[in-house]
């Protein structure tokens, strides 16, 4: 996993993971350098990734006091039960209901939680960290975060969007980027990860943004972006936009024949899938 340092305290660890029919999304994690240092999700956790290394490229992971779990899906809970072992005086920082849902898998150690709602504050020495609820989420636990010293916004899944490469995906910066591919790279997850949004209604879902534009943060992490700086207002502008779009609908079974078709050597004879005339 290649690491990068947006800021002298805060590092991305990049990931990506190529979704057909999509493109490579990147699947970031963080660490942030306060005086009790944070790790902010824990990545995929794929057999080839090796998540504690990657966190030990920037601090001895047990030194680490917190692990934020922005919500409890796979690609942000792959590394936290090795990073539990590693970091045995870290507690995690998550809801209730995410504590919850990850009990129908592999329960948190309770006397390890720290649980936390939008609008509470998280004390780490040196600097305060405020949860906040992203406009765009795909679980209801999600619960993202303010750096309230360096102003950094960590928007969990919200911002995302599949990049066309995984150089892109695994760029420094997103400005790489180029800016028509962006808005319709955000658009698309808007719909893939958030396919809610086509029912909302106008007027409230962009009062959901209104804690970014009073924040003006100036650099935004995204689990599924990479960094991107100083263009906060125009995601905004692209992710307003979104109200109403229809939802992602993804290939069907015909489609996944076809797929796999193309996959076999030629000349091999596939077996028919089950409920399929032979």
């Amino acid at each position: 996993m290649p690491v990068h340092k947006v800021r002298p305290d805060i590092s991305v660890l990049k990931d990506s993971l190529e979704v057909p029919g999509i493109g490579h999304l990147p699947v970031n994690s963080f660490v942030l350098l306060a005086a009790q240092p944070v790790v902010i999700d824990t990545g995929l956790g794929l057999p080839d990734r090796n998540f504690l290394e990657a966190v030990g490229s920037v601090l001895d992971p047990a030194d680490v006091r917190w692990i934020w779990l922005t919500h409890p899906d796979r690609d942000h809970t792959g590394g936290i039960f090795d990073l539990l072992d590693a970091a045995p005086e870290a507690r995690v920082v998550t809801t209730f209901l995410s504590a919850g849902l990850m009990s129908c898998e592999r329960p948190l150690p309770l006397d390890r939680l720290y649980l936390l709602n939008p609008g509470q504050t998280l004390d780490v020495g040196d600097r305060t960290l405020t949860g906040f609820r992203p406009p765009l989420f795909d679980n209801p636990a999600t619960v993202g975060l303010f750096d309230d010293r360096s102003g950094v916004c960590f928007s969990s899944d919200c911002f995302g969007g599949p990049m066309s490469s995984a150089e892109l995906a695994h760029a420094d910066d997103v400005a790489a980027v180029d800016v028509e591919e962006l808005r319709a790279a955000q658009l698309l997850w808007a719909t893939v990860d958030s396919p809610w949004v086509r029912n909302v209604d106008i007027e409230k879902f962009l009062g959901t943004f209104q804690t970014l534009l009073d924040r003006e943060p100036e650099l935004v992490l995204s689990t599924h972006l990479p960094p991107a700086h100083g263009i906060t207002d125009s995601m905004i502008d692209t992710l307003g936009s979104a109200a109403g779009e229809s939802a992602f609908v993804g290939p069907d079974q015909a489609a996944l024949e076809q797929m796999l078709a193309g996959f076999e050597p030629a000349g091999e004879e596939r077996r028919p899938a089950p409920g399929t005339p032979g």
